[in-house]
């Protein structure tokens, strides 16, 4: 039976084509990990903040389309802290939170299961290569303590993005973003990555979210049942990549050229 993840969000997430290439969303990524039959539809779209994405009749649009059974993932933050802009900024301690109330009752309301995501880390480091945490301000933690208010599930992208780039430092983590045109959009390596915290974050929860997932290891790779020696991506204890056999992107391994 066909499962459907439908993924409301802003640029990190949405569903790119060629027109925006090399820019890779989320919902792109995560389908690296994702069992045959899940089918991941995306209704991001760019510059999107939890009040545009309302105002503009996304939510409206998505009401229409869910199902019950459906995995409903709500991934918002980066342009909701936009003050300049009131046509997108919320407050994260009260607009942001009743907004984001807004999906989880359309989620019940359909029967479908709804996960909040927090946003991914942007890549920002200071003059001397130290990782600038913090960069989405509340809203994380307003999404944590919305889900745990709600009973829903949360997955915090944010503290584990920002670990990750902490360890990488500045110059090994730059062909993850499509840098140095900006520091929050991915690259398509990059939507795998980040796409991998978040395969983790549903095996965490368990079923029936864990069983949206493949085996990590890509134990076979066709029809025949032959083992695959050399997988692309392999996950250490600690949650970091591992180089397989000079596999993975010389950008993990290498030291900053003068």
């Amino acid at each position: 039976m066909l499962k459907r993840i439908i993924y409301a969000g802003d640029s990190t997430v949405t569903f790119n084509h060629i027109a925006t290439y090399p820019q890779t969303g989320l919902s792109q990524g995560l389908s690296l990990y994702l069992k045959d039959d899940v089918f991941v539809r995306s209704f991001a779209i760019n510059g999107r903040s939890t009040k545009s994405f309302i105002d503009q009749g996304r939510l409206d649009e998505i009401v229409g389309y869910l199902e019950e059974g459906d995995f409903f993932f709500i991934q918002f933050g980066h342009n909701d802290a936009k003050k300049e802009d009131p046509e997108r900024y919320t407050d994260p301690d009260t607009d942001f939170k009743s907004n984001l109330k807004k999906f989880i009752v359309v989620a019940k309301m359909r029967g479908a299961l709804p996960v909040l995501i927090t946003p991914i880390a942007r890549r920002l480091f200071d003059d001397e290569g130290h990782f600038l945490t913090g960069s989405h301000g509340k809203y994380p933690q307003a999404m944590i303590e919305l889900a745990k208010e709600e009973g829903v599930p949360c997955i915090d992208m944010t503290s584990v993005t920002e670990a990750y780039l902490t360890s990488l430092g500045d110059y090994p983590s730059r062909h993850l973003y499509v840098y140095p045109k900006d520091n929050s959009h991915l690259m398509p390596e990059g939507a795998m990555v980040m796409a991998g915290f978040l395969a983790d974050g549903l095996m965490r929860l368990g079923a029936p979210y864990a069983d949206l997932l493949i085996d990590r290891n890509a134990k076979v790779i066709d029809e025949d049942l032959v083992e695959a020696k050399d997988p692309y991506m392999v996950l250490g204890d600690a949650r970091m990549l591992k180089n397989v056999k000079g596999n993975m992107d010389v950008s993990f391994t290498y030291e900053k050229q003068d």
